[in-house]
C-alpha cells in the first residue's frame, strides 16, 4: 500500500461536526433513554427540512445524530469514541442503568472502555490521562 503525503495545498480537516449512528425503525424512544439517561446528553430539535424519524443529541461540543435505517444492522466493530472528563462516573452510571461495559487493549495516554447502545452499536468512551 502506498501512503500519500499531503502537500501544503491540500485541505486540512479541523474537526468532526457530528457522528451518526443507525437504529431500527421505531427505536427513537430507546435511543432517547440511553443518550439522555446514563450518558447525560440533551436532545436538540432537528431542522424541519430533515426526516421526521431519528433524533439528535448534544453534550458540549459533541453531537450525535441518530438515524433510522430500514435495513438496520448494528455496528459491532465500527464505533465513535467519545471523550469524557470523568470516565469512572460515566462507567458507573452506565452499569447502574444495566449496560455492560468492558475494557480492551490499553491505548497509551488514555483510560477507556466500551459499551453497546440498546441496538447493539459499539461505543467507546475515553479519558486522557
Amino acid at each position: 500500500m502506498r501512503w500519500l503525503r499531503p502537500s501544503a495545498s491540500d485541505v486540512a480537516f479541523t474537526g468532526i461536526d457530528h457522528v451518526q449512528l443507525a437504529i431500527p425503525d421505531g427505536g427513537e424512544d430507546r435511543a432517547r433513554a440511553f443518550f439522555t439517561g446514563p450518558l447525560g446528553f440533551s436532545e436538540v430539535r432537528k431542522p424541519d427540512n430533515l426526516s421526521k424519524t431519528g433524533c439528535w443529541f448534544e453534550s458540549g461540543s459533541v453531537k450525535v445524530h441518530i438515524g433510522v435505517d430500514a435495513d438496520f444492522h448494528p455496528a459491532a466493530k465500527a464505533h465513535p469514541a467519545l471523550m469524557t472528563d470523568d470516565l469512572g462516573a460515566l462507567r458507573k452510571r452506565l452499569e447502574e442503568a444495566g449496560y455492560a461495559t468492558h475494557d480492551d487493549n490499553p491505548v497509551k495516554g488514555f483510560d477507556r472502555f466500551f459499551t453497546f447502545d440498546p441496538f447493539g452499536n459499539r461505543i467507546e468512551f475515553m479519558q486522557k490521562i
